[in-house]
């Protein structure tokens, strides 16, 4: 479990880094959607490795920086890249980022990230809001001594991707000429691909899309109170719904060609937060 001490030492830097700026929001930038913090106007960047307690990136494709500038009129923080179970990491330090933007100042959060279409109605290339998730992870960045001025012992779930956020994503997209995808994101360790057994196990459980990250971010912000936004965009099918073998190189293609969308979609979000 993280500490608020540390949490306080790591927000204080960034004010002080930042020059006092507080965003707006938040964004959680996954795989090949990085490129919206270099869209960022007036920005100004800083390495995980000099924030005290943030742990180092190793991710392929993750810049790991934060980004503090302006996506239209707005002043936002961009996390370019995350931490993953994968890298070796524990879930507290995955969703440490979290509650340090909270402590910064600011009032949402929007969590990105690359995904495989376990719904067959899908189809690569989809933006999915999610409306909820499940943990296959088996851990929990709230494991340990908890700390009330972070959050509760036992916070709720129910809100933990408030409905007021999801339906702004909606008015978003239609402004944007989109039809957002809704549903439920399954988020397991990885780093290898799932099995087609897996995902058929995943559909029958309520499953529309499966990926490696997100929920630990989700549970920390549902838990210190900060409401969260979560997009996925779908791109790849998951095994076995095509027969094809998984690449990353099929995930890093789709993020490029969605990539001009998807920030699209996000400066909208931004715009009418």
């Amino acid at each position: 479990m993280y500490v608020y001490e540390h949490i306080k030492e790591s927000a204080n830097f960034l004010k002080s880094a930042f020059s006092g700026r507080v965003p707006k929001a938040a964004l959680i930038l996954g795989s090949g959607l990085g490129p919206l913090a270099d869209e960022l106007e007036d920005p100004f960047s800083i390495s995980f490795s000099e924030v005290p307690y943030f742990c180092r990136m190793t991710a392929p494709d993750h810049a790991g920086r934060l980004v503090m500038g302006e996506l239209g009129e707005k002043t936002v923080l961009c996390m370019q890249g995350r931490l993953h179970g994968y890298e070796g990491y524990t879930p507290d330090e995955v969703a440490y980022p979290v509650p340090v933007f909270k402590l910064l100042g600011a009032k949402s959060i929007i969590l990105t990230n690359a995904a495989g279409g376990i719904n067959l109605d899908f189809s690569v290339g989809d933006f999915m809001v999610i409306d909820d998730h499940i943990n296959f992870t088996g851990q929990s960045p709230l494991t340990g001594q908890n700390d009330d001025r972070i959050g509760p012992r036992f916070n709720d779930m129910c809100g933990a991707y408030p409905k007021a956020l999801r339906d702004l994503a909606d008015q978003a997209a239609a402004a944007c000429g989109m039809t957002l995808r809704h549903g439920v994101y399954v988020g397991v360790n990885g780093p290898q691909y799932e099995t087609p057994a897996e995902i058929r196990m995943f559909r029958a459980m309520g499953g529309d899309a499966v990926g490696m990250s997100t929920v630990f971010e989700g549970i920390a912000a549902a838990h210190c109170g900060l409401p969260a936004l979560a997009v996925s965009m779908i791109t790849n099918m998951a095994a076995g719904v095509t027969g094809q073998a998984l690449s990353d190189d099929e995930v890093k293609e789709m993020a490029a060609e969605r990539g001009q969308a998807f920030r699209l979609l996000m400066r909208k979000v931004v715009e009418m937060l």
